[in-house]
Parts: C-alpha cells; sequence; structure tokens
C-alpha cells in the first residue's frame, strides 16, 4: 500500500525533472537574447542578465527580418498544403483502393524512408539547377512536396477507418473522388494535424537545403539568414542569434499550442509508436 501511495509522487518528481531539462535551454536561449556580447562570453557564464537590453532585437530588425520571414512562412505553408493534399490522396488510395502495382508502390515509399535525406541531396540540387530554378522559392518547396512520411502516416490512418464507409458510399452511386472528399477526407482532423505539425516543423527549421540552393538575400530563409549575419570575421554575434532563435521559436510553439490535442489524437489512431 506504501509503494503504491508513492508512485504517484515519484512520478510526478520524474515528469518534473524531465520537465526542467527540456525547457531549460528555450529559458537560457530567451535569457540570452537579452543580454550583451560581453556579458555572453563571460566565464563563469551569468544566468539572469545583468543588465537587459533589447539591442539585440533591435539589430536584428535593422536588416531585413521581414523578408525572410515572409520566405519561411510561404515555404513552410506551401510544403505543408502539399503535403497536406497530395499524401492524403496517396495514402487513402493505398489504404482502400485496389489498383496495378499497389505493393509495389507502398514499398517504394518504404524503402524511401529507409534512405537518409542526404543520399539524394545532389541528384535533387542537379534537377533543380537543370530545371533552372535555383536561387528560386520554388527550389525551396517542389523537392518537399510529398514526402515518403507524410504518405506513409495518411495510409496508417486511413487504414484505421472502417472500410465499410468506402461500401456504403459505392453502393449509393457516389464516385472514388467524393468518396474522399466527403467521407473520409472530413475524419481526418487528427492526422491532417500531426502531419501539420511535423511538416510545418521541418520546413520551417530546414537548413542545408536552403543554405545551398539560396544564393540571394532575396531567397534566405530565417535560418539561413540568422546563421550568416551573426557570423562575422573573427567571431559570432551570440547575442543577435539568440534573439533570432527566439523569433524563429514563437511561430512554431503558436502552431503545436493550438494543434496540440489534435496531434496527441493523430500520434495514437495512425499507429505511429
Amino acid at each position: 500500500m506504501m509503494l503504491d501511495r508513492r508512485r504517484p509522487v515519484l512520478t510526478y518528481i520524474v515528469l518534473t525533472v524531465f520537465l526542467l531539462l527540456v525547457i531549460t535551454p528555450f529559458v537560457w536561449m530567451i535569457l540570452g537574447s537579452l543580454k550583451t556580447q560581453g556579458e555572453l562570453l563571460r566565464v563563469p557564464p551569468t544566468w539572469l542578465p545583468e543588465e537587459p537590453t533589447g539591442d539585440n532585437f533591435r539589430r536584428l530588425f535593422e536588416r531585413p527580418f521581414g523578408l525572410y520571414f515572409r520566405n519561411s512562412t510561404v515555404v513552410a505553408l506551401a510544403v505543408t498544403l502539399g503535403n497536406l493534399f497530395f499524401s492524403s490522396m496517396f495514402g487513402y488510395a493505398l489504404a482502400h483502393l485496389d489498383f496495378p502495382l499497389k505493393r509495389l508502390l507502398f514499398v517504394l515509399v518504404l524503402v524511401c524512408l529507409m534512405i537518409p535525406g542526404l543520399v539524394t541531396f545532389i541528384p535533387q540540387y542537379v534537377l533543380v539547377v537543370n530545371l533552372g530554378l535555383a536561387n528560386t522559392i520554388p527550389a525551396l518547396i517542389l523537392p518537399f512536396l510529398v514526402q515518403p512520411f507524410s504518405v506513409f502516416l495518411m495510409r496508417q490512418f486511413f487504414l484505421g477507418l472502417p472500410r465499410e464507409l468506402l461500401e456504403a458510399g459505392r453502393i449509393d452511386g457516389v464516385g472514388e473522388i467524393a468518396i474522399f472528399f466527403r467521407i473520409y477526407l472530413p475524419l481526418a482532423g487528427p492526422a491532417f494535424a500531426t502531419l501539420g505539425i511535423l511538416t510545418f516543423l521541418g520546413s520551417w527549421n530546414n537548413f542545408l537545403w536552403p543554405l545551398v540552393v539560396s544564393s540571394d538575400e532575396s531567397t534566405y530563409t530565417l535560418p539561413v539568414a540568422l546563421a550568416l549575419i551573426s557570423t562575422g570575421q573573427n567571431q559570432t554575434d551570440y547575442g543577435l542569434l539568440l534573439a533570432g532563435a527566439t523569433l524563429i521559436v514563437l511561430p512554431i510553439l503558436v502552431v503545436f499550442l493550438f494543434f496540440q490535442r489534435h496531434f496527441i489524437q493523430g500520434i495514437a489512431s495512425s499507429g505511429i509508436k
């Protein structure tokens, strides 16, 4: 009995410790954005800023921060919407439709899941250059409009929905496209929330591909711009870097908090462990 009473207490202690480990870097980032460069380089480091300043944010907005923010927003939203639309259609087809080479296509999706992204990095870059899309916003969007994980997640979700819905629609004379849009798609809210958050997060934080493809400031996204403007000839401007990182994290937190309930439900119902 005594052990049973202590279990909730131990659970809360363990969860509190893990929570502190997770949020400590974010708290340090926010506090660091309010420090001067000298205080950030001080040894031993200080936790609270001795003289809080907003100079790092002021210097950040002296740059074309709005342009970088717009580029990141356009790219992240386009990639997210593309994955929601195309991956849901592909996932639905793999889950409930019968057509030639269906199993082969699913095997190819699984194979693409196992291939590291860096393996296809150079072929994608060569293809983008040959199409004349280098240093353009479409070059940041098109290679990621449909991703293997997105297709797999949506297939798993649609497999969990009753196939009787499909049969009932066919008996009523409803076409396949109408069944998808009018019956299955309205039930895919949790999966859409999960896929939307994961895709938006990945696109928003994408650094390597935009760094290679973008050679002009007009196409820089936030991670690339922040890395370039905070690095000088002699040292990194950590105050500017932390201020930019703080602003980059805010949209992700807003999106996650808004869709948190649907995100958890979508993970549970899609069979993703």
